[in-house]
């Protein structure tokens, strides 16, 4: 028999995997695998199991939230011989299974997995560490990871805003210099963001038009310090129509990017923490890992 690893994280979302669990595992065993299940203990959990037993196996399996997600792949980049990652999306925003569009319904996630294709996938390494989507800093970016487990559960979207809404009244800036190709740039910013995603916090679009998912490149974006309420409106709205009509705003697409800065900046990768930082050294991995699909994506 096939062996597949299936790692889970009981919390996620509204922790509808309790509901769903023998469902979805007799679905794999029906289509001719024997399944290990974990469910995660903690932060990390899941990337120490998919590092330390992961070859063991001929398909691994996650399910929770993006964050699950990302440590399930950062695992997988330690391994000499990567194998396929099937992922069931069961987290509050989901942003990295809407840009593969997998389907929400559990059971028909896990069909994809069964039925589907795969799809080789670009990823981030971020210094010593990787990101499936995303890599950030600035205004926002820690709401995702200090925003409760049961808040997120009840209120979805609406927790990141709420948790939002406390930062707008002292806006932190960071003097930076960005280093991409032949280009250089230098100044003070309230965020930046890395990506490999059509959407960000559940908002599509934000991270430009034409965004491919194995393509080689990021799509990059720079925000300055705005000087008035004027220029903060102009971002916003630059930001909400994927229109850059900003100076504010710098928007490229690169395969590796540096930055450095006079003090650390605290990163958040997909969602998580990701440590304060005076230099990033950002580079796109491309074709890194095989993400199963549906046939017609």
């Amino acid at each position: 028999m096939k062996k597949m690893l299936f790692v889970f994280n009981p919390k996620a979302g509204k922790a509808l995997i309790k509901n769903r669990l023998l469902e979805i595992i007799d679905l794999f065993v029906k289509e001719g695998y024997e399944v290990t299940t974990h469910p995660t203990q903690a932060y990390l959990d899941a990337f120490d199991v998919v590092k330390e037993r992961g070859a063991e196996y001929d398909l691994v399996v996650c399910s929770g939230g993006d964050g699950t997600l990302d440590e399930v792949v950062s695992g997988m980049m330690h391994l000499e011989e990567r194998i396929p990652i099937g992922y069931i999306p069961a987290g509050s925003t989901n942003d990295f299974a809407n840009s593969l569009k997998l389907p929400k319904n559990m059971i028909k996630a896990a069909n994809t997995i069964m039925k589907g294709k795969r799809f080789s996938c670009d990823i981030g390494s971020f210094n010593d560490s990787f990101f499936v989507y995303i890599a950030a800093f600035g205004i926002f970016t820690d709401v995702s990871y200090e925003t409760k487990q049961e808040l997120k559960n009840i209120l979805g979207h609406l927790a990141y805003l709420l948790e939002g809404v406390k930062r707008l009244y002292g806006i932190k800036s960071y003097h930076l210099k960005a280093e991409y190709e032949d280009q250089e740039i230098e100044g003070d910013f309230i965020y930046g963001m890395i990506t490999n995603s059509i959407s960000v916090g559940g908002f599509k679009n934000m991270t430009g038009k034409n965004v491919k998912l194995n393509d080689g490149v990021f799509e990059v974006t720079l925000i300055q310090r705005p000087a008035n309420p004027i220029e903060l409106q102009e971002i916003i709205t630059s930001l909400m129509t994927a229109e850059v009509k900003s100076n504010n705003i710098y928007s490229f697409k690169t395969s590796h990017l540096k930055i450095t800065s006079d003090m650390d900046i605290p990163w958040t990768l997909d969602g998580e923490y990701g440590g304060e930082h005076i230099e990033v050294d950002i580079k796109n991995e491309n074709h890194a890992v095989d993400i199963m699909v549906d046939p017609k994506y």
